[in-house]
């Protein structure tokens, strides 16, 4: 039986006590129904991996006896930052759990001029915990050191803003002749990805002028969902750890 792999905030150290945090223990205990004896295996961002045997579980409360810690190193040396607009239904879920996998570092929802989605308040709070959770559980399935952040929804502008620390910035545009291997190799990328009908002429215009290079991954327009899977894995392959 495969052993569950586990994200806890909670601070882990060899053979100590530790009692993991709510929506942890409500997953181990409630979803799954572990039962003491039964073993884990814990990451909480710190690089590492730890073997855990549950001392004591019921839904709501679970302690775990923590074993050696082992070095995780599914992490790619290139940092990844994903300005993604915002998309209706589980198409926006889609997204994020795929660049988990595709080793993102931060995801950023956007709201940009073709943008059907508002989020507010409330809501939107709602909504930023609900991909936090599809993050952690992507970080858990795929085996990485450390879930994503997802930040608060930014304006094209405020995104143009957080995005300066990455060396390289890329606009998604299939209107151009620009392509990813001809960019010198990096160690930050920034990639901004429009909605289903595209970023606005204004929009790319003001990304441009901002430093962003439009880039185009092929002839065929794809979907918002699909475009940042494409542009990462290509990313990775170029300048990460895919392909060796």
């Amino acid at each position: 039986m495969r052993i569950p792999r586990i994200y806890t905030n909670s601070a882990l150290a060899q053979g100590s006590t530790a009692e993991l945090d709510d929506n942890a223990a409500q997953h181990v205990g409630r979803v799954l129904r572990m039962q003491p004896g039964q073993e884990l295996l814990l990451f909480n961002g710190d690089g590492n991996d730890y073997p855990a045997t549950i001392s004591s579980a019921s839904k709501k409360n679970v302690e775990v006896q923590v074993g050696t810690p082992e070095a995780n190193t599914t992490e790619s040396p290139l940092e990844i930052v994903l300005g993604q607009t915002l998309s209706k239904g589980d198409r926006m879920d889609y997204a994020v759990q795929k660049a988990v996998e595709m080793g993102v570092t931060r995801i950023v929802p956007l709201t940009t001029e073709r943008c059907d989605v508002k989020l507010k308040g409330d809501r939107e709070d709602k909504r930023l915990r609900h991909w936090q959770s599809v993050a952690i559980s992507a970080a858990e399935q795929c085996g990485r050191a450390r879930v994503p952040e997802i930040l608060p929804v930014m304006t094209v502008s405020e995104w143009l803003e957080h995005s300066r620390d990455c060396e390289v910035r890329l606009v998604l545009h299939h209107r151009t002749e620009h392509a990813l291997k001809s960019i010198i190799p990096p160690e930050r990328v920034a990639l901004m990805i429009g909605p289903e009908g595209g970023l606005s002429p204004e929009e790319i215009a003001h990304a441009e002028k901002e430093g962003f290079l439009p880039v185009a991954l092929g002839p065929r327009v794809l979907r918002t969902e699909t475009a940042p899977v494409a542009a990462m894995a290509l990313c990775q392959w170029l300048w990460g750890d895919i392909g060796g």
